[in-house]
């Protein structure tokens, strides 16, 4: 055998590395839209274990009821389970006994996951460099989705500096961007003033 052919390949694993060779898309949506197009995006996901990061207990757990609301039963884990509960939710998502993890950066460090094939940055992370550690679950196998509201902006570009390269943005055909809490009929068709939804949207009333 040649020993060009038992020649094995370094993979590196610094940030350009794992951000040129993996699979990253983003949504650009308000934070109240975020559950109505993580829904969107579960359909198309089927059969994929899913690991979804939030930032806060209360989102881990407000995400949690309003999919099992839809009938879909994630397991969602935070700094108010105990040791073992957290050892039984990796080996639920591991064993595939569950298909949707839904967990924080400080719990991430304490699991030991496998087979993850989708991350999805519900929230970003407070630091841009933690955003990596959530990739490499992923690294070249499987695929990254980013939620991104308007405060979420810069920080996003930061890490696209770090890895030198941008994240694929994307949109769901047909997908209605809303405003909070509307109060008439008329406001349900406003359009949203995050700079990057209005520039993704098809216009149908002029922004105020």
């Amino acid at each position: 055998m040649s020993e060009e052919n038992t020649k094995i390949t370094k993979k590196y694993y610094d940030y350009v590395s794992v951000g040129n060779r993996t699979r990253q898309v983003t949504y650009f949506v308000q934070q109240h839209d975020k559950n109505r197009i993580f829904l969107e995006l579960l359909k198309t996901l089927s059969n994929k274990q899913i690991l979804v990061l939030v930032n806060s207990k209360r989102s881990a757990d407000r995400l949690k009821e309003d999919l099992t609301r839809k009938e879909i039963k994630p397991i969602a884990i935070h700094g108010n389970h105990r040791s073992s509960q957290l050892q039984t939710a990796e080996s639920a998502f591991i064993s595939k006994e569950t298909q949707i993890l839904i967990t924080t950066d400080r719990i991430l460090d304490k699991l030991s996951l496998t087979d993850v094939q989708v991350v999805v940055n519900y929230d970003l992370p407070l630091e841009a460099s933690d955003y990596f550690k959530r990739l490499n679950l992923v690294d070249e196998i499987g695929e990254s989705i980013s939620l991104i509201k308007k405060e979420d902006e810069k920080k996003l570009a930061i890490i696209e500096l770090m890895m030198k390269c941008e994240m694929v943005e994307k949109e769901i055909d047909n997908f209605e961007h809303t405003t909070i809490l509307p109060t008439t009929k008329k406001d349900k068709t406003k359009k949203p003033r995050h700079k990057k939804v209005q520039q993704r949207v098809k216009r149908k009333t002029d922004i105020k």
